[in-house]
């Protein structure tokens, strides 16, 4: 196998560019090439991000790749979801995109259905309801910019379109919208006719793994780059991870661990039923014709805050550390309550929610985040017995892939409350899954069964077993304390 692979797996806070390649043995190996930062800040009056530094340090990292010795190379780019570019007649971008933290969706959804019941919705598109999707997003949106646009493209369609000059909608990303319609495989007209949108607005929709186009010979020009193809993957980040995740068998399910934690069940057939419905559930496109079945959960996001919040004093794994000796369980929190998203501040958030439900309060940067990762546990637990319930199945094994899966505490206690088999691994899974799509594209891997073999065989992985009888009941008492909190806030 001679062909060389980047990934560029762009975050809510970084961005990397990884250079993949196969060894003698078959075995995928990774190196980062460039890291950079990335973050929103507010610019005419909401949360914009900067998408032409993002493309800018692309080519950086691509320079790179060059002068390591790379004349050749593919490139797949994979980024978040439900943001967009809105793009004039003239091919240019007519405002940086407005990031899906932004708080101008805060009543949208309650206001788009007012008159399309939600139970209509999910029937129609299988995608569950967040405030941020890119539906309510555009329902939003400045009409003297719709009335202007050409084009609106998502995130990681936008950046190859820059690169390449050729624009497509890949369906891993664009069924994140809530905008397409499950059966059809098309954008829903009723639904696009309700926020003033027209399907004429979106590039021809495309599966994961289609051969994009060459970098502009502009680009090529200005910077000293490789040669490069560029084939777009499955564009949506999770959609990435979990073609990188080392599923065996029929019996696993999935946890993308990062900022946002997404656990669900790869599916060839949707599942849009009411017990989806009222569980929140997702059907998001999978590759290669394949559903994440799946809930969005806040994930590591109030890690992240947290480690700011104490002044960045200490890394990742210290607070890790510190929260191992500590007590678990010494809290109940609603980890997915909406106060959590973008807090002034999450440490008092934490600290105010426990107050107002009357239990204990954390107070020490070792019991905030005992607290956290206690209550993260008892989430993905719930989810676990949720998607027994929901798709009627006994899961086995939680494959937890992404920064997640480095973190031994939150891996064991997950295991134990689960009652499941958890494997821990690999890390850099939505790169792995954005190199893994190149390759079967290009014909170095046979498909997808075979690309997950190679991943079990080139990463480590790391094992955890339920403890019997350790945390007995702990699950069924959370379960109460939301039963009751929702009763609370209803």
């Amino acid at each position: 196998m001679k062909n060389v692979y980047v990934a560029v797996d762009i975050g809510a806070s970084s961005g990397r560019l990884m250079l993949a390649e196969c060894d003698e043995n078959e075995h995928i190996k990774l190196k980062e090439i460039h890291r950079f930062k990335n973050g929103f800040k507010k610019n005419d009056g909401h949360d914009r991000w900067n998408i032409d530094y993002l493309i800018h340090e692309i080519l950086t990292g691509l320079t790179k790749v060059k002068a390591t010795g790379y004349q050749q190379v593919y490139l797949g780019i994979d980024t978040w979801a439900v943001d967009y570019v809105l793009v004039g007649e003239d091919g240019h971008k007519l405002a940086d995109p407005i990031s899906y933290r932004d708080n101008r969706t805060v009543h949208a959804i309650s206001d788009l259905t007012s008159d399309l019941p939600k139970n209509y919705l999910y029937q129609k598109t299988g995608i569950q309801f967040l405030d941020f999707n890119t539906l309510y997003q555009l329902y939003e949106e400045n009409q003297d910019l719709l009335g202007k646009t050409d084009k609106i493209m998502m995130i990681p369609d936008y950046i190859g379109y820059v690169l390449t000059g050729q624009s497509v909608t890949e369906v891993t990303n664009a069924s994140t919208t809530q905008m397409l319609n499950l059966r059809a495989g098309l954008f829903d007209e009723d639904l696009l006719k309700k926020i003033n949108v027209h399907d004429s607005q979106f590039s021809k929709l495309v599966e994961a793994g289609t051969y994009l186009g060459t970098i502009s010979d502009h680009w090529m020009k200005s910077f000293d780059l490789p040669a490069t193809k560029v084939i777009t993957v499955a564009t949506h980040d999770t959609a990435s991870a979990v073609v990188g995740t080392p599923g065996v068998g029929e019996n696993w399910a999935f946890l993308s661990s990062g900022t946002w934690s997404l656990l669900g069940k790869e599916l060839n057939t949707p599942e849009n039923g009411q017990a989806a419905f009222e569980n929140n559930y997702t059907n998001e496109w999978g590759a290669y014709g394949t559903y994440r079945f799946l809930k969005n959960i806040m994930g590591l996001w109030i890690a992240q805050c947290i480690k700011r919040d104490l002044g960045n004093c200490y890394s990742f794994s210290e607070l890790a550390s510190m929260a191992a000796q500590e007590k678990p369980f010494q809290q109940f929190i609603d980890i997915n309550d909406p106060r959590f998203i973008k807090p002034f501040n999450m440490v008092d958030e934490i600290q105010m929610y426990c107050r107002e439900t009357h239990q204990t309060v954390p107070r020490t940067p070792s019991e905030i985040m005992i607290a956290v990762y206690s209550n993260l546990a008892l989430f993905y637990a719930n989810e676990v017995q949720k998607l027994d319930q929901i798709l009627d199945c006994k899961l086995t094994t939680l494959n937890i892939v992404g920064g997640g899966s480095n973190i031994a505490l939150l891996n064991q206690m997950t295991s134990t409350l689960a009652k499941v088999d958890v494997v821990a691994g690999p890390n850099e899974a939505t790169a792995i899954g954005n190199v893994l799509v190149q390759m079967i594209s290009t014909g170095d891997v046979a498909d997808l069964k075979v690309g997950r073999e190679m991943i079990g065989q080139s990463f480590d992985l790391n094992h955890f077993v339920p403890e019997t009888d350790k945390y007995s009941g702990i699950l069924k008492s959370y379960q109460d304390f939301l039963k009751g909190r929702s009763k609370e806030l209803a």
